[in-house]
């Protein structure tokens, strides 16, 4: 099979399994009479030409995610515009620009090596540093069971019975391995990587494909959908693909700091 040929087979199979998965699945049109032209009303045809929100998912997206996955319902106002003014305060965004400058080569090793849009990553990491409460990482506060999501990535210790580091039952002693583990920034990224990874076969996502929204809608929906079952939250893809535009955080991943040599006169 050509190559160009193969490509296609695979993005079409990708996409059925994903409008599966999501309850998109289009009815075939009726057939025509012989010798019919086909005509597209008005509505239709605008429908056909414009884009639709890639982050807006339909109830029974939202049944059949729940039934899969579980989810929640969208922030309250009072938290969304607490997370709209958030995003405004320089200083903490600067500090975590600083911090994502110091993930940057995890971020960019497993984004390589599991086949992953880096800009997702680092957008869900942006997201979850920039609105992590003061001190919820501290060990004591961690290994008290206060809270539930730990580390960069604010995951919790069922993920890591999902990537097979946890038995089902864990004990004591596991979930205190859990925690130091999910605290350890490296290794929390890795851990990130390994959901995004985990979550996309589960959607039936082509494992060799890093997804670009700016390709298609299918890859916009992908990412918005993955972004959706990381968090939870239904507020949560629209923020996420916001970031992933952002010029600061692309600055991190793709930019070269180099030093300038010294002129001799």
């Amino acid at each position: 099979m050509p190559e160009g040929l193969r490509i296609l087979a695979t993005q079409s199979i990708a996409a059925l399994g994903l409008a599966i998965v999501l309850g998109v699945l289009v009815k075939p049109d009726a057939p025509k009479l012989q010798g019919q032209t086909e005509t597209l009303p008005a509505e239709r045809s605008k429908a056909l030409s414009s884009k639709a929100d890639p982050t807006a998912f339909s109830p029974e997206e939202l049944r059949l995610l729940q039934q899969r996955f579980g989810v929640h319902g969208p922030q309250t106002p009072i938290a969304q515009l607490v997370t709209r003014g958030v995003d405004q305060l320089r200083p903490l965004r600067r500090q975590t620009l600083n911090k994502l400058r110091a993930l940057k080569p995890v971020i960019v090793r497993e984004a390589r090596q599991r086949h992953l849009n880096p800009m997702l990553l680092t957008a869900i990491l942006f997201d979850e540093i920039q609105h992590s409460k003061p001190g919820e990482d501290l060990p004591f506060i961690v290994h008290s069971g206060f809270v539930k999501t730990h580390g960069p990535a604010q995951i919790g210790i069922t993920e890591l019975i999902h990537q097979n580091m946890l038995p089902e039952n864990p004990s004591d002693e596991d979930i205190a391995w859990a925690r130091d583990i999910l605290l350890d920034p490296i290794e929390n990224v890795i851990i990130l990587g390994g959901k995004i990874h985990r979550l996309k076969r589960a959607l039936g996502l082509p494992n060799d494909s890093a997804l670009q929204a700016s390709r298609s809608y299918f890859d916009a929906k992908a990412i918005a959908t993955l972004a959706y079952l990381h968090n939870g939250k239904l507020d949560y893809p629209a923020r996420i693909m916001r970031y992933m535009q952002d010029p600061e955080l692309h600055g991190v991943i793709y930019s070269t700091q180099t030093t300038p040599s010294s002129i001799l006169i």
